[in-house]
C-alpha cells in the first residue's frame, strides 16, 4: 500500500508541470492565432496585415512559451495568458 499512495504523490507532484506544458502548448498557440487575426483591425492594407500577423506570430507563441515557464505557478502562467488573451480576443471578433 505503500508503493501506492509513493506513486500517486509523485503522479501529483507533476501536476503543475503538466498543467505549464499545456498551457505553453495550447494556450500559446491559442494568444499566436488570435494575434495573428486581430492584427487585421489594424489600419492597414489586408496583405500586409497578414504577413505582420503571421511574423509576429511566431514571437508571441515564443514569448508565450517563456512566460509561461517563467512565473511562480501555473495558476499565474494560466492568468496571464488569459489577460493577454481578452483584448486580442475582442479585436479579432471585430474581424470576424
Amino acid at each position: 500500500m505503500t508503493a501506492v499512495a509513493g506513486w500517486i504523490r509523485r503522479i501529483g507532484e507533476l501536476g503543475p508541470l503538466v498543467s505549464r506544458i499545456a498551457a505553453a502548448l495550447f494556450g500559446g498557440y491559442a494568444l499566436a492565432a488570435l494575434a495573428s487575426v486581430a492584427v487585421l483591425a489594424l489600419p492597414m492594407a489586408k496583405p500586409q496585415a497578414v504577413l505582420t500577423g503571421m511574423l509576429a506570430s511566431f514571437a508571441i507563441y515564443a514569448g508565450a512559451v517563456i512566460w509561461v515557464f517563467a512565473v511562480r505557478s501555473a495558476l499565474r502562467a494560466w492568468a496571464g495568458l488569459l489577460v493577454v488573451a481578452a483584448p486580442l480576443l475582442a479585436a479579432a471578433w471585430s474581424v470576424w
